[in-house]
């Protein structure tokens, strides 16, 4: 007997579980399978690294006392948090690789409704206005080069955004060199700088240096809790290459390989560049900056050089942009498979093999938010209600093993279940916290979410009258 509806994609039947494969009702083309493990793990990497790590350090050693073993702490700490979330989506994606990633995890274990409020928040607000803000950034940076006005800004976050959208329209393997490219640009850049840091710099030595040492109270305790929302705001967007996972080339032996490794090197490279920021800055001096890698560089090197930073930030940005269009879609695409979107977006371009509709849809959407400026606003309301869905999605773990136990699982996590069980508490935590410290903006956003339940009714009615 079936356990979800073929209405909704993918069926597990009896034969399924006995095989280890779901069976899969195709309605439209398929997406072709051209990105293979060094595309998904700079995916990982170039999503993830937009601009926090070269802005938010100053803020967490603050928030954290002024202790840089504090700090790194914190650091390590959401590295960790999004590594248990890797090795769990790791399982689910190499055992499920379909396009939609989380959308599909979610709609396999729990129906329709969660997953369709998960893509109604990434359509919205989470993917777009994430987009939105990155090009904004980006309008910003570009600033140390040229004057800009307003109206102008506003022009060039806005082609900002056109051209990601035609990248990726153009092709799946083309959005995926920009990326590759893009990445590398910056990780080199992250590098190079934090090694430049390290070795001439001197500010570690220069002046006392609290690790650990600061006494533990409440008022530390809450400032860790903020340094741990901008730090995981810096790690944000490590699961969007589940989204992909159905252009993945043999996902079953790449996908748990790419994502794990993608997320391991970015905490190496954050930690690594925090520590070039110390040696450059002292403690002191990174607590006082708002613009970290910028103000780093100008102390070693001086003014020009400074601006010059704002090269790798503008590439950083760009690449961060291009990932989530490149990956986000996918999601649009899955719901619209599924009717619970405008069908249109399920088409397959017959010459790009992308979905071209689904990807110009939400780039269009992202131009209004951020063309009317309403983005940062939305962002700050939703955004924590992602960390709901990302525990959800990693429940779905307990679900996939307890209806079919006996599928082909190519990668397992380790230490199930504590792996999983200790990403959910972790990430329903974050979730809390935000209930708690933040309850009009935490409210605002669940009512943004919920406003998606009238339109995932009238789409459920309309495909099942059709």
């Amino acid at each position: 007997m079936p356990q979800i509806s073929p209405r909704f994609g993918t069926t597990f039947t009896r034969s399924a579980a006995t095989s280890g494969s779901p069976e899969i009702t195709a309605t439209t083309h398929e997406l072709a399978r051209v990105l293979r493990l060094r595309d998904v793990i700079l995916i990982v990497v170039g999503t993830v690294i937009g601009s926090g790590i070269f802005l938010v350090p100053g803020g967490v050693l603050r928030d954290s006392g002024g202790d840089v073993g504090l700090a790194l702490l914190v650091w390590i700490i959401g590295g960790g948090l999004s590594l248990l979330g890797a090795l769990t989506y790791a399982e689910l994606g190499a055992m499920n690789p379909r396009a939609g990633g989380l959308y599909v995890y979610l709609r396999d274990a729990f129906g329709p409704l969660p997953a369709f409020l998960y893509g109604w928040a990434l359509f919205f607000v989470i993917g777009s206005g994430s987009i939105a803000t990155l090009s904004a950034a980006f309008a910003r940076y570009i600033q140390q080069f040229v004057v800009l006005s307003a109206p102008g800004a506003k022009l060039v976050s806005l082609a900002t955004i056109l051209v990601v959208t035609l990248v990726n329209v153009w092709g799946t393997r083309r959005g995926a060199v920009v990326q590759n490219w893009s990445t590398a640009i910056k990780v080199g850049a992250l590098l190079l700088l934090s090694a430049l840091l390290l070795t001439t710099g001197n500010g570690l030595a220069a002046a006392p240096v609290r690790v650990l040492a600061t006494p533990l109270s409440s008022q530390l305790l809450r400032g860790m809790a903020v340094a741990m929302v901008a730090v995981l705001w810096a790690y944000e967007g490590w699961h969007y290459v589940t989204f992909s996972a159905g252009e993945i080339v043999e996902p079953q032996r790449i996908f748990a390989r790419g994502i794990i490794a993608g997320t391991a090197a970015i905490v190496v490279i954050y930690l690594l560049a925090n520590l070039g920021y110390l040696a450059a800055l002292g403690p002191a001096g990174v607590a006082q900056s708002n613009r970290v890698a910028a103000d780093a560089v100008t102390t070693l090197f001086g003014g020009t050089w400074g601006r010059l930073v704002a090269i790798p930030i503008l590439v950083s940005i760009f690449g961060a942009a291009n990932g989530i269009a490149l990956t986000a879609p996918r999601v649009f695409y899955a719901m619209a498979r599924d009717g619970l979107f405008f069908r249109k977006l399920a088409e397959v371009h017959p010459r790009f093999g992308t979905p071209a509709v689904a990807i110009v849809a939400g780039s269009a959407w992202t131009m209004v938010l951020a063309g009317s400026g309403t983005f940062e606003q939305l962002l700050t309301y939703v955004v924590f209600t992602g960390w709901a869905f990302y525990a959800l999605a990693a429940a779905t773990i307990f679900v996939y093993r307890r209806r079919l136990p006996h599928a082909a699982r190519p990668f397992r996590v380790p230490g199930y279940p504590l792996t999983p069980a200790l990403f959910i508490v972790a990430a329903s935590g974050i979730v809390v916290s935000t209930l708690v410290s933040r309850p009009t903006q935490a409210l605002l956003g669940i009512g943004i979410i919920l406003l998606g339940m009238p339109a995932y009714w009238w789409w459920r009615r309309s495909n099942r009258a059709a």
